[in-house]
């Protein structure tokens, strides 16, 4: 997927470049992998690393606050089946109020 912000588009309203462009740069090679460029909220095991290794590092978010901004972002994209890393971070980062962290 080459226009991550498009994907955004499709759940919040207005789109902040820069943070899209810092998560990609975040996620790096991870993007590139089959499987690793997407999020599986209903699998514990990705949830805690969305929480430890996005959600602390680069939010500075805690652990209670983290999971429960990954249900809400998981509930928000429910219709949606696969569910982009790059959008799951930004609308996660959007719904915490952390964007600015990004840019």
């Amino acid at each position: 997927m080459a226009d991550y912000s498009a994907d955004i588009q499709k759940y919040t309203s207005k789109v902040n470049k820069a943070a899209v462009d810092a998560i990609v740069r975040f996620c790096g090679i991870a993007l590139k992998g089959k499987d690793s460029q997407w999020v599986s909220v209903t699998d514990p095991a990705e949830v805690k690393r969305v929480v430890t290794g996005f959600c602390a590092k680069k939010l500075g978010l805690d652990a209670k606050t983290a999971e429960a901004a990954v249900k809400a972002v998981g509930e928000k994209m429910k219709e949606d089946k696969t569910k982009h890393r790059v959008t799951v971070y930004y609308l996660v980062a959007e719904h915490t109020g952390t964007l600015s962290k990004l840019t």
